[in-house]
Order: structure tokens, then sequence, then C-alpha cells
């Protein structure tokens, strides 16, 4: 499993901001006893933090986009198979690409270790 780092980091960040909102609703429920304060605020810190979790693993902003279509032409050594070709990332652009290129999976991990080498955040 590759891990994607950029999310991995933005989970860690939310899960440290559950702490101190979680230390308050601790707080004023502290007429309660532990085992109840500790449910709702867990009740409470799921309600809100459900949808920051769903973001952080869902968005497209935090990953490389691809595009993948069946049955074509390879740019590079011309078999025809399933096609990748990398359409945004964070410091690349080809959505708008009027001409794209598909890579068969072999060609598609040596274009993508090229635009490794060549700064781009794939």
């Amino acid at each position: 499993m590759k891990v994607n780092y950029k999310r991995y980091f933005f989970y860690l960040c939310r899960w440290q901001l559950s702490t101190p909102l979680l230390a308050g609703v601790l707080i004023w429920l502290s007429t309660y006893d532990k085992w109840t304060a500790t449910i709702i605020a867990n009740l409470i810190g799921g309600l809100i933090f459900f949808w920051v979790d769903r973001f952080i693993f869902r968005t497209n902003f935090l990953s490389a986009q691809w595009e993948v279509k069946e049955n074509i032409k390879c740019s590079d050594c011309g078999k025809t198979t399933r096609g990748y070709r990398l359409t945004k990332t964070s410091n690349y652009d080809k959505s708008e690409d009027k001409t794209p290129k598909f890579r068969c999976e072999e060609c598609s991990e040596k274009k993508t270790k090229f635009l490794r080498e060549q700064g781009i955040k794939v």
C-alpha cells in the first residue's frame, strides 16, 4: 500500500486539533460522571470530525489526478492496452491538453520516474 504523506500529515494535524475541542467538551461536561462525559465528548467529536476526515481522504486536492482509458495505443511503445496519463498535480497541469498522450502501464511508470526527476510532484 502506497502512503499519501500529504493526507497523512493533514490527518495528524486534524487529530491534534481534536484534542483541545474534546478537552473543552469534557470540561463543559465536568458535572457528569467520567464515562458519560467521555461518551458524549466522543459523539460530538465524531459528528464534527467525520466530515473533516471525509474531506481529507476523498479530496482530489491532496493527490495527483490521473486519467485512465481502455484500448489506447501507447504513445511511446505503440502497444494497445489500458492507458494512463497524469493530468494534474500541484506543479503540473495537462488537464486542457488538446492532444493527450496515453501510455501503457510500463511506459507510464517510466514517464512518472522522469517527471519526478524533473521536480514534478507525482
